[in-house]
């Protein structure tokens, strides 16, 4: 379970935000490279430091969302999430949580009397349920269209 990466996004001050758009704009050429830096050592030469493509890409979204102000975390797709972190994520109260849960429309367990939901299952809920809002506009829009009722 995690209960620190939650707790512990990192809000950005504006000078952090300005950093951080100089940072992502820099960094954006590179997003599909390994990229190779030098860092420098306490009181020794600089050193040579490979960071992997995918993390180059991490790092990114993690500027970028910083340069808009955004505070960030970061969260293993294997960590375990109480009720009210999955709540939270989603934007929703618990109790509807808990709903979902009974209803099976999402993956839980239960460590005691206490649920515990996978990050990657209830980021699976969350892309499902997005497509079918998405599905249920167009749908609302074409009727519209449709009916002719300026839409």
């Amino acid at each position: 379970m995690i209960n620190a990466p939650l707790d512990d996004a990192v809000a950005p001050s504006e000078n952090d935000s300005k950093l951080a758009l100089e940072s992502s704009r820099r960094l954006a050429p590179y997003v599909d490279d390994n990229l190779r830096v030098e860092i420098p050592e306490k009181g020794r030469r600089r050193e040579a430091l490979t960071i992997p493509a995918a993390a180059v890409r991490l790092l990114i979204g993690i500027l970028t969302e910083m340069s808009r102000g955004n505070a960030v975390t970061l969260i293993p797709i294997h960590a375990e999430l109480t009720t009210q972190q999955a709540a939270d994520l989603l934007n929703v109260s618990r109790p509807f949580l808990i709903k979902l849960l009974e209803k099976k429309k999402l993956n839980y367990r239960k460590v005691g009397t206490h649920r515990r939901i996978l990050f990657k299952d209830l980021m699976g809920y969350k892309k499902r349920s997005e497509v079918g809002r998405r599905r249920a506009l167009d749908d609302l829009a074409a009727d519209a269209q449709k009916h002719k009722m300026g839409y």
